[in-house]
């Protein structure tokens, strides 16, 4: 088992009461990919930033045993990286973001990017170049676990399937992928584990895969 929820919550900021998710118990195997779906404000991104503790919280997160609480922040994120729909970008220049572009380049190009992808102004970069970039950012960083929030939603299909390919890879080297996603079909191409979230409760989808 690499991912370990129990009773997670997000706490209310200026109360410190809970909020917006009920508690959840989740359990993510090596290898493996779950699915989250919802309408739109049901909670699934609340939950993808708790898990990566970006937001005030309360409950346990674990990984391969490791408690979170006794990890920096930093070092949580090294090993379970977020990819949010839209990622935050800080320097002029893409290149920048990475730890190590030389070892950013095959996954770039495996996105479908040009290794000269590095050398863009940011503020140039299409919705999809972004999505890529975010991906490859993570992936450079070799998470144990991904947490990632509509990651082609921008991407046409052709290159949806070489982002999917990637991501295959990953889990065959047994990491762990948290996928949230409004498309059905890749939740089915993608993951062996379905849940949907409602009004912030986390829950098996009905029907399982569909």
């Amino acid at each position: 088992m690499v991912l370990r929820i129990r009773n997670l919550n997000r706490l209310d900021s200026r109360t410190g009461e809970p909020a917006l998710l009920a508690p959840v118990d989740l359990d993510v195997e090596n290898g493996t990919c779950i699915s989250i779906t919802g309408l739109s404000g049901s909670g699934k991104s609340v939950l993808l930033r708790a898990i990566c503790d970006l937001d005030p919280v309360e409950g346990e997160v674990s990984l391969n045993d490791q408690d979170r609480e006794n990890m920096s922040g930093p070092d949580w994120r090294t090993r379970v990286a977020y990819v949010p729909a839209d990622s935050g970008w800080w320097h002029d220049r893409t290149g920048a973001h990475f730890s190590d572009p030389e070892a950013a380049l095959p996954i770039i190009t495996s996105f479908g990017l040009p290794e000269d992808a590095l050398d863009w102004p940011v503020q140039q970069l299409s919705t999809g170049e972004r999505q890529r970039l975010s991906m490859a950012r993570a992936l450079v960083r070799n998470p144990e676990v991904l947490l990632l929030d509509e990651p082609t939603s921008g991407l046409d299909p052709e290159t949806t399937e070489k982002v999917e390919a990637v991501l295959r890879e990953r889990l065959a080297a047994g990491n762990s992928i948290v996928l949230v996603t409004h498309d059905p079909e890749q939740r089915n191409r993608l993951a062996s584990q379905h849940y949907e979230m409602k009004n912030g409760q986390l829950s098996p989808l009905a029907g399982g895969i569909s």
